[in-house]
């Protein structure tokens, strides 16, 4: 009878409407309703990305073990939940794994906005009003809020009229501005929010934070428990460019494009470029596959160009 049961809702939650949520932020309507939805329509899938293929095995496999957890997480006595850090350059697909991870969880996206949170006790609020079978994402997290690594150098000295103000002889806009400061949500806030007693208010929930510098974000946001998973988003491969050459000009290396294959996998191998920017290319010359190929080889040789007369001038600099 409980497995009856389990499977009526699983077919319930697939047969329903998928949503991605954002924050409202500043609205009047923000206490009783602090999240707004529109359908969920991104068509990345597992199939279309742009990624190596033993990363998306990894990373399916361990959504798979995830979302049939519930009897583990509960014996062990852990919230139902899963932490992945994204990071990596710009472009590298980080937004594209995700929308392929809500895909493939039939999980409702909330996509959170910190800069819109007021304070601590507004981040539990938003917790609150998150539903179970749900992903959580933050995106550029090092940019959203200072999470600075704890123990770095103080910031420089203040100014004299930051002093003044501090003993209340500057008031005004500077004093308004400090006050909206210390309102804003902390890293202790946000570390509650990711595994903290109010983390236990919802399950089967996937946290997802962005980042294209991982080093700059504080160790304690990190750790197993948080960010259990680590996804490094890189620079395109050979194997990468093959999903995107099949999902772009509908192609593949066996065949009549064997050549420019060989050559782009040569060249992909030496050079940093990024799916989006192989993306772009195949787009513009998609009515023309071999054109296409051969304008990929042109960027690759560009690239490869580039790299080696920045190692050249290295080489000048430390011979000086």
């Amino acid at each position: 009878m409980r497995e009856v049961i389990k499977l009526g809702e699983s077919l319930k939650h697939q047969n329903q409407d998928r949503q991605l949520y954002t924050n409202i932020g500043k609205s009047d309507d923000y206490r009783n309703k602090p999240w707004r939805s529109v359908p969920f329509k991104h068509a990345s899938t597992f199939s279309s990305l742009a990624l190596d293929p033993e990363l998306k095995n990894k990373i399916v496999q361990d959504l798979d073990s995830f979302m049939a957890g519930k009897d583990f997480f509960e014996r062990v006595g852990r919230a139902w939940k899963r932490g992945y850090l994204l990071y990596g350059p710009p472009g590298t697909g980080k937004s594209s794994l995700i929308a392929a991870i809500a895909n493939y969880t039939q999980y409702d996206v909330y996509d959170m906005e910190l800069t819109e949170v007021k304070s601590n006790a507004d981040l539990r609020k938003l917790l609150m009003g998150i539903s179970n079978k749900a992903i959580i994402v933050i995106e550029d997290i090092d940019c959203s809020l200072e999470l600075k690594k704890r123990g770095k150098p103080a910031p420089e000295e203040e100014t004299s009229e930051e002093s003044k103000e501090k003993d209340g002889a500057l008031p005004g806009k500077q004093a308004k501005k400090k006050d909206e400061e210390s309102s804003r949500v902390t890293l202790s806030g946000l570390l509650n929010f990711i595994d903290g007693l109010w983390s236990c208010s919802g399950s089967e929930r996937i946290i997802i934070f962005t980042t294209n510098h991982k080093e700059d974000l504080d160790p304690a946001l990190l750790r197993s428990g948080r960010m259990d998973l680590h996804i490094l988003m890189g620079y395109c491969g050979f194997e990468a460019f093959k999903v995107l050459a099949w999902t772009h000009l509908e192609i593949s290396q066996k065949g009549e494009f064997e050549k420019e294959f060989g050559e782009i996998a040569e060249l992909i191998a030496k050079v940093e470029i990024t799916p989006a920017d192989i993306a772009e290319v195949l787009i513009q010359n998609r009515r023309n596959s071999r054109g296409a190929l051969e304008k990929v080889i042109e960027a690759l040789r560009e690239q490869a160009a580039k790299k080696d007369e920045e190692e050249e001038g290295d080489g000048k600099s430390k011979q000086e």
